[in-house]
């Protein structure tokens, strides 16, 4: 424990941003780091408390406490081998996550919680600056080879760790560079590429070999692959999204909200665009879905400089607090204002789409829109809803962007193809014990297995995943559990 009196003498603290006027003109990263005092002492907030219930709280069991302590005493190589030993991306979830640890806190119960992301981010930033994160190669290898289809942050995940392994990994990607929505999904002023690109040159030095353009399926057969390598890992992601199919759909104006982001992603990485552009300048624009990818679009759209910017939740407004419904350390489902609404969007909740409305010419004009009553249970949650008499109306809207998240990976091509089996929801079924499908060298972690999902959950499926993998291989595993680290510690 760094500092026994930290948390009663420092509040949580986080760094501050760009102004808002300022960072809507550019797609860089807008938050500071902090300085060397504020980091030291939102370190020495952290209790290392008796049950640390963050651990409980953070799908990869990250080490929490003692990772606090060391950046407290500024050992920044205990810092980072602590925090890697569970944890391959630190990078990724410091930028992205939403943190679930946080709502775990012990402080959190009667304080605003240790500031644990931004010190997760801040440790492996120090480490890449002190020189102390190097590739790694395997010293021997195991002569077994492993093909993982997919680089998002399951597919890197597993990769990582089964390079470490000694076995000879090969990644296969359809786009043209490595990362899934890491890289082209996630808006550049959350996360800018030169981070991705710098993890994946890494993973490359260590021995790992990326294909890009490769779709398994399509121009790479799944048939090759099935002779060539020992094991298979799917971690393709749950790419097919949410739809709305209501009168006006086929209107030009109607797009999913990844199409829209990774066009501008690509934009920002000087990249060619392969369909038609969709850009939200001078438009009325309505995001539909008010998750994270919703906030997304809210803050390309700014950037983009919109005319207005409406997003809709079908749910009614959660609460700011906890609730009785809510009680510590389970994570609640609050009102969460990121920092794109920060930037400027009307949101609205308990709101149906009902038709998209064109002008004439095929193209989007407006939306007719509807208030929701929901009936609730008990528990405050919402159960059903009927249309509020009278309340329908038009909204002016040339561009609605879908962001209702997503239903399952895709079937087309290589599932279909492979012949594995589906759950009832349509994700590749596989037991959580051995993230093993009905093909016995076939393997499958992430959205893919589990459904849409955190990053940091996509990172400890690839973990989880990678060690079932080399126990099948190997008959046995040193790859650690997600529960070993404590114990190491």
């Amino acid at each position: 424990m760094g500092k026994p009196t930290g948390f009663l003498e420092f509040t949580r603290e986080l760094p501050s941003k760009r102004p808002v006027q300022e960072r809507k003109n550019d797609y860089n990263e807008f938050v500071s780091p902090y300085k060397d005092t504020q980091l030291n002492q939102q370190a020495a907030r952290c209790m290392n408390c008796g049950i640390p219930f963050c651990h409980h709280g953070c799908p990869l069991g990250n080490v929490i406490p003692e990772f606090n302590d060391a950046v407290y005493r500024q050992n920044w190589k205990d810092a980072y081998d602590i925090l890697t030993s569970t944890n391959n991306f630190p990078e990724f979830t410091g930028r992205i996550c939403p943190a679930p640890c946080e709502s775990s806190c012990v402080l959190g119960i009667n304080q605003p919680p240790v500031a644990i992301e931004e010190i997760e981010k801040h440790i492996i930033e120090i480490a890449f600056q002190k020189g102390l994160v190097k590739a790694r190669k395997p010293a021997v290898r195991t002569g077994k080879k492993v093909a993982v289809i997919g680089s998002g942050p399951a597919g890197l995940a597993a990769a990582d760790q089964l390079n470490a392994a000694g076995h000879t990994v090969t990644v296969f990607e359809r786009d043209d560079e490595p990362g899934g929505l890491l890289r082209y999904g996630i808006p550049d002023f959350k996360l800018e590429k030169w981070v991705v690109a710098r993890r994946v040159k890494l993973m490359e030095e260590e021995g790992i070999t990326f294909k890009c353009n490769a779709n398994v399926g399509v121009n790479v057969s799944i048939n090759d692959l099935l002779r060539e390598y020992h094991a298979i890992v799917l971690a393709g992601g749950a790419t097919i999204p949410r739809d709305l199919p209501i009168a006006g759909r086929e209107l030009k104006g109607v797009h999913f909200a990844m199409d829209f982001l990774k066009q501008q992603n690509k934009r920002v990485s000087n990249l060619p665009i392969d369909n038609e552009a969709i850009m939200a300048t001078g438009k009325n624009v309505v995001v539909i879905g008010g998750g994270d990818t919703g906030s997304d679009c809210v803050g390309t759209s700014n950037r983009h400089k919109a005319k207005s910017i409406t997003q809709f939740e079908l749910l009614p407004k959660p609460p700011e607090t906890r609730t009785a419904f809510m009680p510590w350390p389970t994570y609640p489902m609050l009102l969460k204002t990121s920092s794109s609404h920060e930037e400027g969007a009307d949101r609205h909740w308990a709101v149906a789409t009902k038709e998209f409305i064109g002008d004439g010419k095929g193209n989007l004009k407006a939306l007719k829109i509807v208030t929701l009553e929901w009936k609730l249970t008990e528990e405050g949650r919402a159960a059903n809803f009927v249309e509020v008499a009278g309340s329908e109306r038009e909204l002016p809207c040339e561009l609605a962007l879908f962001a209702m998240g997503f239903v399952h990976p895709q079937h087309e091509g290589l599932l279909q193809e492979l012949g594995v089996e589906l759950d009832e929801r349509g994700n590749v079924k596989a037991p959580e014990k051995s993230y093993q499908t009905n093909i016995a060298k076939v393997f499958t972690a992430g959205d893919m297995r589990r459904g849409q999902s955190l990053v940091v959950w996509a990172i400890s499926e690839g973990r989880e995943c990678a060690r079932k993998v080399d126990e099948y291989l190997m008959g046995t595993s040193l790859l650690e559990r997600k529960d070993q680290s404590l114990i190491a510690l």
